[in-house]
């Protein structure tokens, strides 16, 4: 009966806490809610009812020009009504969209005066399906892993609140980008191993095996940055945020911080394997010593460091397979592709990741062997 009240209580205080700070985060404005640039604008959802394509000038695999749209509002201040809309065409692959009759569009309108100045569109409206999405996900989590899918929910919806709240408006403000990145991956480190474990010393093991490793990985990132002569212009639209006014911002410490931030998830998925294995090593064996069970998580962090550095690399590398494409459509020498800037800053953040990871077993296997078994040495 005991251990079913500690589970139930456990399972109680950990969504308590989840639920406030859930709260509490959608509560704290960004400071960034009334950009100027929708400043005099309506936005809303319109389905296409009529397309014209007259003006779209058609050069083999790209659109440029102008695709207008006769809408109908769907919600808003002008629900029901019918506006004409444009779609601008900038050639751009990547960028551009082309709507069909009964498609959903999300849209801009321009207001002067109380009148409609111009309606664009900005993109297929695509939230109803990302809900229903995120729903399905949720639901196959709850119903997989019970309780424990359901605190997982908690820590994915936290863990995008802080960076979304916290995080980024930090970065937007100027703040030293490493310590606002350290601190905001510390303490989801500690709320999101605090929702597997609960209050008790696991939950202390697997924290203090996971910092070990970022705290690692951020002074290799940073070190090896500088070695590496990486911009931080090398992410992906920063260029872009320079030109919106924000020419103060040090993007090379915004990427040094994207290191350690990227590489933390498989730290603590590692840091709480290894835990794991260790209690449930003591749990069968209560007798056995510290160096023995430290040996133990060693022989689990060996096995799945041998996956988790190839997790590492999947991950980062997943979303390179066009460039890798054009290197060896090109013929591009297996050097040059080495020295790449973009390149050099993809084995960065692997490497430097990895080199974490291997810092995270042994730590976590020492500090787990020597807490996890203190009570069963008092005992005898």
């Amino acid at each position: 009966m005991k251990p079913f009240m500690k589970a139930h209580k456990k399972f109680f205080l950990t969504t308590i806490i989840g639920i406030v700070l859930i709260c509490i985060l959608i509560a704290i404005p960004t400071g960034y809610e009334d950009a100027l640039i929708y400043k005099g604008t309506e936005r809303a959802v319109a389905q296409v009812i009529e397309v014209d394509n007259s003006m779209i000038k058609n050069s083999g695999l790209i659109n440029s020009g102008e695709q207008m749209c006769v809408l109908k509002v769907e919600d808003g201040a002008y629900k029901g009504e019918e506006i004409e809309g444009v779609n601008f065409l900038s050639g751009s692959l990547e960028k551009d969209k082309i709507f069909q009759v009964g498609d959903k569009a999300l849209i801009t309108i321009s207001e002067v005066d109380g009148e409609i100045a111009s309606v664009i569109m900005s993109d297929h409206y695509r939230l109803g399906k990302e809900c229903i999405l995120l729903v399905l996900f949720a639901i196959f989590l709850v119903l997989f892993a019970g309780k424990n899918g359901l605190q997982a929910i908690y820590s994915f919806v936290i863990t995008i609140l802080m960076i979304w709240k916290l995080l980024v408006p930090a970065y937007l403000n100027g703040y030293n980008p490493v310590w606002i990145g350290m601190a905001i991956t510390v303490c989801l480190t500690g709320i999101i191993i605090l929702f597997v474990y609960g209050f008790e010393r696991r939950t202390i093991v697997a924290t203090l095996g996971s910092l070990l490793g970022i705290i690692t990985t951020a002074i290799l990132g940073i070190l090896f940055t500088e070695l590496f002569q990486i911009h931080g212009a090398v992410m992906t639209d920063s260029e872009s945020l320079l030109y919106s006014g924000y020419q103060n911002l040090d993007l090379t410490a915004i990427f040094m911080s994207g290191i350690f931030i990227g590489a933390s998830g498989a730290m603590m998925d590692l840091s709480v394997d290894i835990t794991s294995a260790i209690y449930e090593v003591v749990e069968k064996k209560p007798t056995i010593c510290w160096r023995e069970a430290t040996k133990s998580g060693m022989n689990v962090g060996r096995a799945a460091m041998g996956t988790m550095t190839t997790t590492l690399l999947l991950a980062y590398s997943g979303g390179y397979i066009s460039l890798l494409m054009v290197f060896m459509a090109q013929g591009t020498p297996i050097d040059h592709i080495l020295n790449y800037k973009y390149v050099a800053a993809e084995i960065l953040d692997t490497v430097v990741g990895s080199f974490g990871l291997v810092t995270v077993a042994p730590f976590t296997a020492l500090v787990g062997g020597v807490l996890l078994t203190r009570k069963q040495e008092r005992v005898k």
